[in-house]
């Protein structure tokens, strides 16, 4: 066991509270991992609302911060927080529901937030390179009728790629996935996964 103390970002997206798989299952992987090191939690609930992306909010995003005037800085400051929680964290923990074959409206809201050009990836001549590195990432999913993994799950694809984009490379998913042909059996599928993990880690 390690004791150097980190910061976990706890993200959750579902839009149920109560009863949530992914906020439940969150949880459990979170106390494992609190087990292996002394341990922040920062969390984030999406579901609460975010702002979305609009005219002003890419001027402001274009404009070097040197030059932003102060209407600009305002309306950059909540992306500016949630950057900064990132930025933070050495690891993310991120419950994603899958919704309608996707991620919730508010966790691609948040991707929007934090996908911020010399604050969490730069332009090379190469190509687009992550800023974010040496963290790492679970994605606690679960869907309905989606298999997780398969040709319709937009969402872990997604995700995985987003946080490719801003250099978060290390990324495991704990599924729950296709809890209509038994939510009790998807949840066991899930904490066997958080289990082996606790294992991984201990050793």
């Amino acid at each position: 066991m390690t004791h150097q103390p980190e910061t976990i970002l706890r993200i959750d997206s579902s839009a149920q509270h109560a009863g949530s798989t992914t906020r439940e299952l969150t949880s459990e992987l979170i106390d494992v991992l609190r087990q292996q090191s002394d341990s922040e939690i920062v969390e984030r609930d999406v579901s609460l609302g975010l702002p979305f992306v609009d005219a002003d909010w890419v001027s402001a995003n274009f404009t070097p911060e040197e030059d932003r005037s102060p209407a600009q800085a305002k309306k950059l400051s909540f992306s500016d927080s949630l950057v900064k929680e990132l930025q933070r964290a050495s690891t993310v923990v991120i419950g994603l529901p899958i919704y309608n074959f996707g991620v919730p409206a508010s966790l691609k809201a948040w991707v929007d937030m934090i996908a911020r050009a010399r604050l969490t990836f730069r332009y090379t001549p190469d190509g687009p390179e992550g800023l974010l590195n040496g963290k790492r990432a679970f994605l606690v999913v679960a869907s309905g009728g989606t298999p997780v993994g398969s040709d319709i799950d937009f969402a872990t694809t997604y995700m995985r790629h987003a946080l490719k984009f801003v250099g978060i490379t290390d990324v495991t998913i704990i599924d729950a996935g296709e809890a209509a042909q038994g939510a009790d059996a998807a949840k066991e599928r899930a904490r066997g996964q958080i289990r082996e993990i606790h294992t991984r880690l201990a050793a």
